[in-house]
């Protein structure tokens, strides 16, 4: 892990194409923003997880819904 100090209204850049700029501290939060191009997704780390974990429940589908896919496949080919 690389551990920068910043201050506001200086940038760290990541690659070629990719600013992050310290905005405001405030106590111990610390407003950032980041400019990168739009094939680049950006997300907080707890909504990343979200994401991760909703793409991997819908991967892995229920004995229910295994079973209903199959009657209704049976069913098309009666």
């Amino acid at each position: 892990m690389l551990i920068l100090t910043r201050r506001v209204g200086e940038n760290v850049i990541v690659g070629d194409d990719i600013v992050i700029s310290v905005i405001e501290v405030r106590g111990d939060a610390v407003r950032i923003g980041i400019q990168a191009p739009r094939s680049v997704t950006v997300h907080r780390e707890e909504v990343y997880l979200e994401l991760q974990r909703a793409n991997e429940q819908a991967a892995s589908p229920t004995d229910a819904a295994v079973g209903a896919a199959v009657d209704e496949l049976s069913a098309e080919g009666e």
